[in-house]
C-alpha cells in the first residue's frame, strides 16, 4: 500500500507538537571555531555512552564537524535564547559575542551553558535531508544542582518547563537490569 504525501506544512505543524530542548553542536576546523543550534539531538546508548544529533546534508557546519571528526554539545537554558538565535542564523562569526573555551577534545564549551558532552564522531547514517550523526562521548561537563531550567522549542516558539516538585522521575540504579530489560516503557 503507497502512503499517501505528507503535506510539509502540516507534518511541522504536527511535530511542533513535541517539546524539544535546544542545543548548539560545535568543533574547531582549520583553526576556526564553528557552530549551529541543533534541536534534533537525544541520548542514544549507556553502555557505550553514544549521543545523536541530526545536521542538514547541505549545513557546513556539518562539513566542519564531519572533517574535524570531533564535536561538543552545547546544553543551552532558558536565558540563553540569544545564544541559540545566534547560532540558528547565518552569521560569519557566531562566536563573536559569546565566552567559551575549548574542551579536551578541542570543541568550543559556551560558557554558562547548562551542560556539555564532548564527543567524537562515531558513525553516520543516511536520514533523507538530514544525516544522522552518532557521537562516542568522551567527556562530560558537571551538572550543579543549581541551575536554570533548559531552553525548549514548542510550536514554533521557545518556551520553558517548570519540573514537579514532588514526583521526581524513576531512575534506574541497575545498570545491567536495565540494558537487559525487554519491556519498552523503562525511563532513563
Amino acid at each position: 500500500m503507497a502512503a499517501e504525501p505528507i503535506d510539509p506544512r502540516t507534518f511541522r505543524s504536527v511535530l511542533g507538537q513535541f517539546c524539544t530542548g535546544i542545543t548548539v553542536i560545535t568543533t574547531i576546523h582549520d583553526g576556526v571555531p564553528v557552530g549551529f543550534a541543533c534541536q534534533s539531538f537525544a541520548a542514544l546508548s549507556l553502555d557505550p555512552p553514544l549521543v545523536l544529533f541530526c545536521p542538514t546534508k547541505v549545513s557546513r557546519s556539518w562539513q566542519a564537524i564531519e572533517a574535524s571528526g570531533h564535536f561538543c554539545v552545547n546544553v543551552l537554558h532558558e536565558n540563553q535564547k540569544d545564544v541559540s538565535a545566534r547560532f540558528g542564523s547565518k552569521e560569519p562569526d557566531k562566536f563573536a559575542e559569546f565566552e567559551w573555551y575549548q574542551s579536551k577534545l578541542g570543541s568550543p564549551v559556551i560558557e554558562g551553558t547548562l551542560a556539555h558532552i564532548d564527543c567524537s564522531v562515531h558513525s553516520v547514517h543516511d536520514g533523507g535531508d538530514h544525516y544522522v550523526v552518532f557521537g562516542a562521548v568522551h567527556s562530560l561537563s558537571d551538572v550543579p544542582h543549581r541551575k536554570p531550567r533548559p531552553l525548549l522549542f514548542y510550536r514554533g516558539q521557545y518556551t520553558g518547563i517548570e519540573p514537579e516538585k514532588n514526583t521526581p522521575a524513576q531512575w534506574r540504579d541497575d545498570l545491567e537490569a536495565f540494558l537487559t530489560a525487554t519491556t519498552d516503557d523503562t525511563w532513563l
